[in-house]
């Protein structure tokens, strides 16, 4: 919208003086407005330079949590030679243990997470979906440094499947995990071919790379 900018002297008093001369100092009295005028164009100014400041932050904020979620994770993650499984039991919430280098034969995902971590909660809905468009998979959610009670209260109201605990990190700490959310991909060799740090919105198709190639 153009600026409404004013258009002459706000108002204009009569000049007082012989043969119509204006009085010099302080007695001279007219008033036309270019003062008001010019303060208006400054505060607009200042309010729009405002303006393209906060949007030059906001892009950088944007930019920022790109890398530092998306990017950065999948450029600096360390090339993983196969390693062996460590020798742990996971305690399920559904009851029993899981011990994953007993899992010889089938491709194996521990997606490591916790209820706090923002991240995780834009992930495990995405893990999820994969579970369930693969029934068979072993896929399991390990909650790391929580309660059991915790974990079974978030995992319940997120409809979460093969959950496992590791209140204590002693699974995290076995397989290396230094964040959240980390997947860890077990090969059909039984040993660790992948670890996948960070949120990645593609995770079901490299799930989906990872069960045919390992």
């Amino acid at each position: 919208m153009r600026p409404d900018f004013p258009r002459g002297p706000a108002w204009v008093p009569l000049l007082r003086g012989t043969g119509g001369e204006q009085k010099s100092g302080s007695e001279e009295e007219r008033v036309d407005g270019s003062d008001t005028g010019a303060a208006t164009l400054a505060t607009r100014g200042k309010a729009s330079r405002l303006a393209r400041v906060l949007d030059v932050l906001a892009i950088l904020l944007v930019a920022a949590a790109i890398w530092r979620f998306l990017v950065a994770p999948r450029l600096f993650a360390p090339e993983t030679r196969p390693a062996p499984v460590p020798n742990v039991h996971m305690r399920l919430m559904s009851g029993g243990t899981f011990d994953p280098a007993q899992a010889r034969g089938h491709v194996v995902f521990l997606d490591f997470w916790a209820s706090w971590c923002e991240p995780c909660k834009q992930s495990i809905p995405l893990v999820k979906q994969y579970q369930i468009a693969h029934p068979s998979a072993l896929v399991y959610s390990v909650d790391a440094g929580e309660t059991v009670a915790t974990v079974e209260r978030f995992a319940r109201s997120e409809g979460m499947r093969r959950v496992g605990f590791d209140p204590d990190l002693v699974i995290a700490d076995a397989f290396g995990v230094k964040g959240f959310p980390t997947m860890i991909v077990i090969g059909r060799d039984g040993k660790i071919h992948a670890r996948w740090f960070g949120f990645d919105p593609l995770i079901e198709q490299q799930m989906t790379r990872a069960a045919r190639e390992f």
